[in-house]
């Protein structure tokens, strides 16, 4: 079968994520610097591989202070490990728009599998010919499965920050 090549279109995407603070708030945040691909059976979602990259360092929460925190040997330890990577291994029909992506994320040096549920919002031209599909994404780790261990214990019981990461991904791949 032919093969299909997309590409992410990074103006029109988004790598997020929410982790509780103080046990009841939740703290944002993206990574600006960040690649994606795509590879499709005759250009249809129903059979495809997604692979991923983003660049540690370019975290962002809105705060200076907490993202150098994050950078820093006690996170993501960017010296050592630049990259966070994602590369499926299966992508399964739900029904109708909703799907299954299984893959490996690498974070710190350290890879997991990983299952996220995926709508696909369908493709579409834009106004310059360009063929593009759009993907939501969103699924929950825990960050010490990847040795992200950190944590303040609070006076009055509880911890800093959540163990649990929501993640909240909005792609928009562009075909080759």
């Amino acid at each position: 079968m032919a093969t299909t090549k997309w590409t992410i279109d990074p103006t029109h995407s988004e790598i997020g994520f929410k982790v509780k603070h103080m046990m009841f708030t939740n703290v944002s945040g993206k990574f600006q610097e960040f690649e994606a691909s795509a590879e499709t059976e005759d250009g249809f979602f129903t059979n495809t591989n997604f692979e991923f990259t983003a660049k540690s360092n370019s975290i962002s929460t809105g705060n200076a202070d907490r993202d150098k925190h994050l950078v820093s040997g006690d996170f993501f330890d960017v010296e050592n490990h630049p990259t966070i990577s994602f590369k499926s291994k299966s992508y399964t029909k739900i029904s109708e728009g909703a799907y299954k992506l299984i893959g490996d994320l690498t974070l710190r040096g350290v890879t997991n599998s990983v299952t996220l549920d995926v709508e696909f919002h369908g493709t579409a031209k834009d106004p310059w010919g360009n063929e593009k599909a759009g993907f939501g994404i969103n699924g929950k780790i825990n960050r010490k499965d990847w040795g992200l261990n950190w944590n303040s214990a609070l006076e009055a019981g509880g911890v800093l920050v959540g163990e649990e990461i929501k993640l909240n991904i909005e792609l928009q791949f562009v075909k080759q």
